[in-house]
């Protein structure tokens, strides 16, 4: 099969190397993204892992309409030019709405479709016009080769940069499925995949009014995809999970990212021969 890429601000994220999305789940601070940043960019340079940080300034999706959100658009995206500034990285966040991708498209490195709304064609394209690169995740109801479609929707619209990530499937109440053959499914749509391992260990609502997870099984997951062919990791990390604003009980500890890369590095290395 051939090789498979996507430019990132100035990265090329390839099928021929591991590469890493991570970062907090919400922007909690300028300091804490920074710090986050920082740790994961020099384990990554450490190993040549191509990295990407990601946070969201809006956090539409919460469960409960008390729970915290994030910054907004306008302070979020500020904190996120300071972190690529920072730590020399290219950085990524959610986008919502048609207005939100034209103004958040001059600012991110990369525009990413939240899965719940992969199928709204008006975000998908608008997001695809920014000019930008496009991160389109697999929504919990998609099977993979339905994925298809969105990923015509964003090249119709100009899109060349694309990458397509799987964050599971819904699985009955408050559970989720990892579908390690559907990453093989969604590499013949000749785009980079990248798997989200600590989304894939959510428990939609499984706190009641929150979202619950398993960290560890996050690990377990990552170590799998990459196993099944993954070209990228999306991870979400925090130095205190269980103090997160957003998505703790799923988030890896940021002291374990160095560990967890060095391990899935060799398993892609074993698996490739």
């Amino acid at each position: 099969m051939a090789e498979r890429t996507a430019r990132v601000g100035g990265l090329a994220l390839s099928s021929d190397g591991l590469f890493l999305i991570a970062g907090p789940c919400v922007i909690e601070s300028a300091d804490l993204c920074r710090r986050v940043a920082e740790h994961v960019k020099a384990a990554a340079d450490r190993l040549g892992v191509p990295y990407v940080f990601k946070a969201s300034y809006d956090k539409a999706n919460r469960t409960s309409g008390e729970s915290f959100r994030g910054p907004g658009m306008d302070e979020g995206l500020g904190i996120l030019e300071q972190v690529r500034d920072a730590a020399g990285v290219p950085v990524l966040s959610d986008v919502h709405t048609v207005a939100e991708a034209e103004v958040a498209g001059q600012v991110l490195d990369c525009l990413q479709i939240p899965a719940f709304l992969c199928r709204q064609t008006d975000l998908v394209q608008a997001a695809a016009r920014a000019g930008k690169a496009v991160n389109l995740k697999k929504g919990q109801f998609l099977a993979p080769w339905d994925m298809k479609h969105v990923l015509a929707k964003a090249e119709e619209a100009g899109a060349t940069e694309i990458l397509v990530t799987d964050r599971g499937a819904s699985f009955g109440y408050n559970r989720l499925v990892a579908d390690m053959t559907g990453l093989a499914t969604l590499a013949e749509f000749g785009h980079p995949v990248v798997f989200d391992a600590t989304h894939s260990a959510q428990q939609p609502g499984g706190l009641g009014s929150a979202t619950g997870g398993s960290r560890e099984m996050a690990e377990v997951l990552a170590r799998a995809a990459v196993a099944a062919g993954a070209d990228g990791l999306f991870l979400e990390v925090h130095p205190d999970p269980d103090r997160a604003l957003s998505d703790g009980p799923n988030s890896i500890r940021l002291d374990r990212i160095d560990h967890l890369l060095e391990t899935c590095l060799a398993i892609r290395e074993a698996v490739r021969g």
